[in-house]
């Protein structure tokens, strides 16, 4: 939810919602909920943050972002 007179708060997760809509849910027959649970995880984990590029990260992927972040920290430290 938006904060009060705000109505670009809830941009990102309006976002994140068409994309799962038009790349897993409208692609997919789901038999029951169990089906729907796991296949929108299945999406989550292998190909919304594994493959997936995305433009708010300089077109990486979360996975490939996250271990970038590993490795600068990491070279921060060390000496």
């Amino acid at each position: 939810m938006s904060r009060r007179g705000n109505p670009y708060d809830n941009a990102q997760a309006e976002s994140f919602m068409k994309t799962l809509k038009y790349e897993e849910v409208y692609r997919s027959d789901y038999r029951d909920q169990r089906d729907v649970r796991s296949g929108v995880g299945n999406f989550l984990e292998k190909v919304y943050n594994q493959k997936r590029l995305h433009s708010a990260l300089s077109y990486v992927s979360p996975a490939e972002f996250e271990r970038s972040l590993v490795k600068t920290k990491v070279t921060e430290v060390s000496p």
